[in-house]
């Protein structure tokens, strides 16, 4: 009961905002009246969260920080979303949250006149990530509004026009790509909606084929996360959860390909290509190499050259080393065989796959041991390290 009254007050609140928004110059004075209104809510207990992240957004308009389109997108999202998902329960939910979500920010864009269904669409899609990730929480409005408004205003700023045929197909097709891999229990909801994210970034800032490019990564990945799972987990190195990616996998993996594509689709300069498949390269190589390795030969720490134990952090083997460099080769081939790279890149795409698997290993021997990051850090500098490589050999 308190948790409807909760979303209800705050949709109310959300609702009023928005209608006099556009008639309240300078926009301090409708960040000073959300405050103040939010200030009301707040001294009732069930409804303390919504209130302080209506009375931040307020804040962030008030002092001009944010658009109005974004400050009232995102309320609208988030409440929408929130208000809707509650007749459901389970997986199903998340359909109403984006249905509502989606309902909200179109309404705002149709209300304020402005045309931003790309904004739109990257706001709903990090609004449902955050409400996969955080579940009910208390502050779970707090966490999604602050996370849909940075995103939204990022990429208001960046300004990309997109036409909506296209849109739509990236849309879909990054939608069902997700709900397929959860389906197949190779990503979880998180996973989902991060993969349909990425998937949207890349056909609508470069095109499909860059997503393909991705899709084999991921099919190359999941296929050797699979490879002789029984076998890994008696000897206690198998994925956790049956190898179900995660948003910090999907991130780890993929944001510097992401990054990648947006300046591409900003500059159009090759040198992004060469990021982007350095990048997707090192993911695959690391990947293929980690779950192949395993399984093979005794592995040895490749710091010191020490036998360790299989799974250990900065063990490496042949076998590994060679499926790794392999699996890059197949990216950098699948990339030619597209368009996107000429074989000289695909030879630098290779070789920074393999360079960047060997960063994983050194930072995961060095910093993943001790203990002062974790395996998604370790993902995540590898891929820059790989994708870096490869961009040096096309600076202009």
């Amino acid at each position: 009961m308190a948790e409807g009254v909760r979303i209800w007050l705050a949709a109310l609140l959300t609702a009023v905002s928005i209608a006099v928004a556009p008639l309240l110059h300078p926009p301090w004075i409708l960040g000073l009246l959300t405050i103040l209104f939010s200030g009301v809510l707040f001294t009732i207990r069930s409804t303390r969260f919504a209130s302080v992240a209506i009375a931040v957004l307020g804040t962030l308009y008030g002092l001009s920080l944010l658009s109005l389109f974004v400050f009232a997108a995102t309320l609208a999202i988030v409440v929408g979303g929130e208000l809707v998902c509650r007749w459901a329960e389970g997986p199903r939910s998340y359909l109403l949250y984006i249905i509502g979500a989606a309902v909200g920010g179109l309404s705002v864009m149709l209300y304020l006149g402005s045309e931003s269904p790309l904004v739109i669409s990257t706001g709903v899609l990090v609004a449902a990530l955050f409400k996969s990730a955080v579940g009910n929480r208390e502050d779970s409005l707090l966490i999604s509004g602050l996370g849909v408004a940075m995103t939204m205003f990022l990429f208001s700023e960046i300004g990309f026009r997109v036409e909506t045929t296209l849109l739509l197909t990236a849309v879909i097709t990054g939608l069902a790509f997700g709900y397929f891999s959860y389906r197949l229990k190779a990503a979880d909801l998180s996973g989902l909606f991060s993969g349909a994210l990425v998937g949207i970034i890349l056909i609508v800032f470069a095109d499909v084929r860059w997503f393909f490019i991705m899709l084999t990564f991921f099919v190359l990945g999941s296929a050797c996360t699979r490879f002789r799972y029984d076998r890994k987990k008696s000897m206690g190195v198998a994925e956790s959860h049956g190898g179900v990616r995660g948003y910090y996998n999907v991130f780890a993996n993929g944001l510097v390909a992401v990054g990648a594509t947006v300046l591409y689709g900003v500059t159009q300069h090759e040198m992004f290509i060469a990021l982007f498949l350095g990048s997707v390269a090192s993911a695959a190589a690391d990947t293929v190499a980690s779950e192949i390795g395993v399984v093979g030969t005794i592995p040895y720490l490749i710091t010191t050259f020490k036998k360790v134990p299989h799974g250990t952090n900065g063990g490496v083997t042949i076998i590994g080393e060679v499926a790794g460099t392999v699996a890059a080769g197949i990216v950098g081939i699948s990339a030619v065989m597209v368009g996107i790279a000429s074989p000289m890149m695909a030879v630098v795409c290779t070789l920074a796959g393999f360079i960047g698997t060997n960063i994983d290993s050194v930072v995961g021997a060095t910093l993943e041991n001790r203990g002062i990051i974790g395996n998604s850090g370790t993902n995540l500098i590898a891929t820059f390290g790989g994708g870096l490589f490869a961009l040096l050999f096309y600076l202009p």
